[in-house]
């Protein structure tokens, strides 16, 4: 990054007066001593609770010595950004929440934006994805995920399938998103948790679909032909499919964690349970099966939600106000 922004002055003669970049993994550290006058902004997104369990996992986790060792160093680089920065910014309240306090008060909060020109509701879509046609299903539960970890409740959510599947013989499960871990541990003994979890058992794989990546339109499609999707989360940065199943008047059952709670409400955009209680999520996703009005209510207070806070014109206009000083 260093040389990179030496050769566009050695090179290229180029000078910025902004520079706007993530502070995740150290791409803002130098640009001050590089660029002494111009206006640095960096966008930061998650600070680790160094001896907290996980950030994200229940109170009986115990955080090993080399996991505080690897975020002391993760943090470091952050607090140098910190310092370095003119301005700062970051996605929610909940991830504001997590910053040091010396720094936190100076931090906007301002969301990338969903684009809800495209996340809209369309009620006669049909789940007719690549090798998979659902269009004559008469109830689908969705859920999307980048990779399948428990950051992202995949394990628990499994369990609710098998209790949903149980009582329910016309449901079927679309379950987006790469065997993989992406946050967390990894499976142990080199598996994956896609792999423990149909190890188990108890699961109809004809009414369960694994259905991989998804493009832009294939997700849009899927979630317009939800019955209800499922979206759970420790408590961590929240995924942008959440806001845009939302977007498109999903009927959401989610994790009471607090990034979901700064969006959702119970009972009112969405139904909440407890991230770890799949007996309640399988209870949340009933409910929603069962009344076709609290789907239809429920799905269009969650779109109102997202063009009203989260909409990506309102969003790009703050990032514009807040780059150019207005």
């Amino acid at each position: 990054m260093v040389q990179a922004l030496k050769n566009l002055r050695e090179e290229e003669g180029f000078v910025p007066d902004i520079i706007l970049g993530t502070c995740g993994w150290g791409a803002m550290l130098f640009v001050k001593d590089l660029y002494p006058h111009a206006r640095a902004i960096g966008y930061f997104e998650w600070f680790f609770h160094v001896h907290e369990p996980d950030a994200a996992c229940r109170a009986k986790t115990i955080v090993s010595e080399q996991e505080i060792y690897r975020r002391r160093l993760r943090n470091a680089s952050v607090l140098l950004q910190l310092d370095a920065c003119d301005i700062r910014y970051t996605p929610m309240e909940w991830q504001k929440s997590q910053f040091p306090g010396e720094y936190r008060d100076s931090m906007r909060v301002i969301h990338e934006g969903i684009n809800t020109d495209f996340f809209v509701p369309d009620t006669e879509t049909k789940c007719k994805l690549p090798n998979l046609d659902l269009s004559g299903a008469r109830e689908i539960v969705t859920y999307g995920t980048r990779g399948m970890e428990p950051y992202r409740g995949f394990p628990v959510f499994m369990d609710a399938v098998r209790i949903i599947q149980k009582r329910r013989l016309h449901c079927e499960v679309v379950i987006a998103g790469n065997d993989r871990t992406y946050y967390g541990t990894p499976a142990p003994e080199g598996k994956t948790w896609k792999q423990i979890e149909l190890e188990k058992g108890g699961l109809d794989l004809s009414r369960l679909h694994f259905v991989g990546w998804l493009s832009r339109e294939e997700e849009r499609m899927m979630l317009r032909a939800s019955s209800v999707h499922v979206y759970l989360t420790q408590p961590f940065v929240l995924s942008w499919s959440m806001l845009e199943a939302m977007s498109t008047g999903c009927c959401l059952v989610s994790s009471a964690t607090p990034p979901v709670q700064e969006v959702v409400r119970d009972h009112d955009n969405g139904l909440l349970a407890d991230l770890w209680n799949a007996e309640e999520i399988a209870d949340r996703i009933e409910e929603a099966l069962d009344d076709a009005s609290l789907r239809r209510s429920l799905g269009q207070a969650a779109r109102n939600t997202i063009l009203k806070r989260y909409n990506l014109y309102s969003c790009l206009q703050k990032q514009m106000d807040m780059i150019f000083g207005l």
